[in-house]
């Protein structure tokens, strides 16, 4: 096996331990920490929220939330450019999954929400009024993280066992 077969198979394995990592968090946000936070009162729920959302900015989730994505782009490059080679239509459809699942949704659904969030008094009748619909809306797209993420660790395994068996 040469080198950039070894470090492409080591490129993979990072990647999918990446998407498994945050799909086990999207997971443990739909599984019960939205539920926990939909059984108290709003005021609460939404103080817990937004506190959520300023600590999930630090150094290490970050580092794993946007490193995933560097490696996911890395590896949809390679299988372009490498295609038809064993494993290239599954590291494609893994990586594409964890970019358009997760980093897009994100972006585009997730991030507006808590930055409307945050801008709320968590003891107004506003931020009680919106409390139930962002966090069913949250939700919902949390679950299409979750789901985006764990297979895409699905299909970057079959591509780590597809190019190590045609080694």
């Amino acid at each position: 096996m040469s080198i950039a077969d070894t470090l492409l198979l080591l490129l993979i394995l990072v990647t999918a331990l990446g998407c498994g990592l945050m799909g086990g968090l999207f997971f443990a946000f739909s599984n019960f920490v939205m539920q926990a936070l939909e059984r108290i009162p709003a005021q609460s729920a939404v103080t817990a929220m937004q506190s959520i959302n300023q600590v999930v900015l630090n150094r290490l989730f970050l580092s794993l939330f946007l490193g995933t994505a560097v490696t996911c782009a890395i590896l949809l490059t390679w299988a372009w450019l490498r295609w038809p080679l064993p494993g290239s239509l599954c590291i494609g459809i893994g990586s594409g999954l964890y970019l358009l699942g997760n980093v897009l949704v994100t972006m585009l659904f997730n991030v507006p929400r808590n930055q409307s969030l945050a801008r709320l008094e968590p003891a107004s009748s506003e931020a009680a009024s919106a409390w139930p619909s962002y966090a069913r809306v949250w939700n919902r797209w949390n679950h299409v993280r979750t789901i985006t993420a764990l297979a895409a660790t699905a299909w970057l395994m079959v591509a780590l066992l597809r190019v190590v068996w045609t080694q």
